[in-house]
């Protein structure tokens, strides 16, 4: 209890206290915010509505949508906020809640692209065995195995970050609350704590980033024995922009918390922040949707039958 009533609330010092540029990026983050929503929430919409979209590589892609929207969400309307507003305050259990959630979606969002992997690595390497080999208690065990990590995982470093004290200072030099900048303001040593989230991150990390590498692994041997070029294109464009989300997500966790902590906090270590948690589920559905045959065909089916019944309604009306 004498950790929890130290510090009753932190102050987020933001990017900068120039009006005119708090304003532009409000409407920056709100473009991004809106459209982060909009195209996630809208594919997660589009393949449980489409029937020719009921497959477990569809299934991953709509929970990983929603994940998307929903670790955006843990973030973006409190910082858009601060912009607009001279009370940056957040209070200890709200800190504590922002923490908790953006651990656990980003810890899933890592689990649920090793899931694609797999998946994608079955499907290519073992197609007639597919069906049977990602049914439905297959496809739903993993989605719920990487929500189950993602909870845990952020248990843990919820605990363990808000058991230090907080007496020094209260001002957070971030948009949000995350774990690398409270560590820097602690006056508690926070040595223990940095060993646990360089091992614990680091330990996941090694365990999704294998299991991806190992499944386009199998994936390319497959790749190499069809005769087909066409089939090979196919395979290619299928998989590329899972790849392509892998390699930013990875990236930028690696960057940010696998590594030495001598210098948390910095306005570096900010921008990559808002990358990883922002500006990628913005990404996410260009990503997995520009790229995929499947679902620009859905998407056209959609908008044309939208099209249609406008049509028929406007002549009904006339």
């Amino acid at each position: 209890m004498k950790n929890v009533t130290e510090v009753a609330s932190f102050l987020l010092k933001g990017f900068t206290d120039n009006l005119e540029l708090q304003i532009i990026l409000f409407f920056l983050f709100l473009a991004i915010y809106l459209f982060t929503l909009i195209g996630n929430l809208g594919l997660t919409v589009l393949v449980i509505g489409d029937c020719r979209l009921h497959s477990p590589m569809y299934y991953f892609l709509s929970v990983l949508s929603s994940v998307d929207a929903c670790y955006s969400s843990v973030v973006t309307p409190k910082m858009l906020v601060d912009l607009v507003s001279k009370n940056k305050a957040i209070s200890f259990l709200e800190c504590a809640a922002q923490i908790f959630l953006a651990v656990t979606f980003g810890t899933t969002e890592c689990f649920l692209l090793a899931a694609m992997a797999y998946d994608r690595c079955v499907a290519i390497y073992h197609p007639l065995r597919y069906s049977a080999s990602m049914g439905p208690r297959v496809y739903a065990s993993l989605i719920i195995a990487s929500y189950v990590a993602g909870v845990l995982h952020a248990s843990v470093h919820t605990v363990a970050t808000f058991s230090l004290s907080f007496c020094a200072s209260n001002e957070i030099r971030h948009v949000f609350c995350d774990i690398p900048p409270l560590l820097a303001i602690s006056c508690s040593d926070t040595h223990t704590n940095q060993l646990l989230l360089f091992y614990l991150v680091g330990s996941i990390e090694i365990v999704t980033v294998l299991s991806v590498l190992i499944s386009y692994g199998l994936i390319l041997l497959a790749v190499l024995r069809m005769p087909s070029a066409v089939g090979r294109r196919k395979v290619f464009s299928t998989c590329g922009s899972h790849l392509t989300g892998v390699s930013i997500c990875h990236g930028t966790v690696l960057f940010m918390y696998v590594r030495p902590s001598s210098n948390y906090a910095t306005d570096h270590d900010m921008i990559v922040s808002i990358i990883y948690s922002i500006v990628i589920p913005m990404l996410n559905p260009m990503i997995y949707s520009l790229r995929n045959k499947d679902v620009k065909e859905a998407m056209k089916r959609v908008f044309a039958k939208k099209w249609f019944i406008s049509k028929v309604h406007f002549h009904s009306r006339n």
